[in-house]
């Protein structure tokens, strides 16, 4: 794809509802049809997010630190990953944004307004928001599938005031709610056809 402005899209959602399969379905399903895309996370794989996420086996920062080190690779990320990309004509699919930072962090105190005009600042909106929705019965069930032990984030009720947050992006004009308990592939099936209604014809 060649214009003068790729497409940003963003997959958010609890811990659960199969944001990075979707993000790396969406990813093939877009190359498959034509379009160059660049699938990304965050924290990235960055200096700054690396630290983050090996926090998060060794011991996690002080959260004021934390949230500081967020900010920092996504500065860094949108600077050289995901600007050049989307400034070439890219499709740029991302599994979490800034939207989990005020989930997450307002999860443990912080205040969620702020978080989001810290990020707002400099952070871009997405062209397309993806919020994969799940109960917190649903999303728990999923993760207890996963063999994993929870973490912090995972209990009850911070499942719960996560996805209180993410659905409460749902009057965003980029904003879609997305039902995440069918099955994988029809989940896919309807991320992958909003996205082509955005994307110009290859």
């Amino acid at each position: 794809m060649q214009n003068d402005k790729g497409l940003f899209i963003v997959i958010e959602g609890i811990d659960g509802t199969g944001k990075s399969s979707q993000a790396r379905l969406l990813g093939a399903a877009l190359s498959q049809a034509g379009y160059e895309v660049l699938v990304e996370r965050q924290p990235s794989d960055g200096p700054h997010g690396k630290k983050l996420r090996e926090s998060m086996q060794t011991g996690r920062f002080e959260p004021e630190q934390e949230l500081a080190l967020f900010l920092e690779d996504r500065r860094q990320h949108l600077r050289d990953v995901i600007s050049p990309a989307l400034a070439a004509g890219k499709v740029v699919i991302l599994d979490r944004y800034y939207f989990s930072n005020m989930a997450y962090q307002g999860a443990i105190g912080f205040d969620v307004e702020v978080i989001r005009k810290s990020n707002e600042a400099f952070a871009p909106e997405p062209d397309i928001l993806f919020v994969l929705d799940l109960t917190v019965d649903q999303a728990l069930e999923r993760i207890g599938k996963r063999g994993e032990a929870t973490n912090e984030f995972e209990t009850r009720d911070s499942l719960a005031f996560c996805r209180k947050t993410f659905l409460s992006l749902q009057n965003e004009p980029y904003c879609f709610i997305i039902d995440a308990s069918p099955e994988l592939m029809n989940i896919h099936k309807t991320l992958y056809k909003l996205s082509l209604n955005r994307l110009p014809k290859n």
